[in-house]
């Protein structure tokens, strides 16, 4: 009789490719912070370590860089152009840093809520009043 933790188990190449697809397939969503992006990274280059997928330290980085969005793509440049070769702690620290230099520059969208406040009510109340004395005090609408 087959034992039931053969039965239910999982193979192990079956984790090995699921691994290798969420590493492979992970895309950093633009305005998100790069730091969570890359401690997810890690967790699944480790998981791939743990699994001995075999993937050597360059890969992991070719990955990490293509997981990024456009607005990296200087910083992608520059890395590949100066011929770094860096451990993956290591790039996550600079993509902090890239994004803290790049990012802070760039306006603020602040999004609120829309509202009537009594200042702006009495403001257009003038201003209709305004616009009716022009008319000869009768506002056609």
């Amino acid at each position: 009789m087959l034992r039931m933790k053969d039965v239910y188990a999982v193979p192990d190449q079956h984790i090995r490719y699921a691994a290798k697809k969420a590493f492979f397939g992970t895309k950093m969503i633009e305005g998100s912070s790069v730091q969570s992006h890359g401690v997810k990274m890690l967790f699944l280059v480790e998981k791939l370590e743990y699994l001995k997928v075999g993937l050597n330290n360059v890969t992991y980085i070719d990955v990490i860089l293509q997981s990024l969005p456009p607005s990296y793509d200087p910083f992608i440049v520059n890395y590949n152009m100066n011929g770094l070769e860096k451990s993956i702690h290591e790039l996550i620290y600079m993509l902090v840093q890239y994004e803290a230099t790049t990012h802070k520059s760039e306006p603020a969208v602040l999004v609120g809520e829309a509202s009537t406040s009594k200042a702006f009510r009495q403001g257009r109340q003038t201003l209709e009043e305004e616009e009716g004395q022009g008319n000869g005090g009768h506002s056609h609408c």
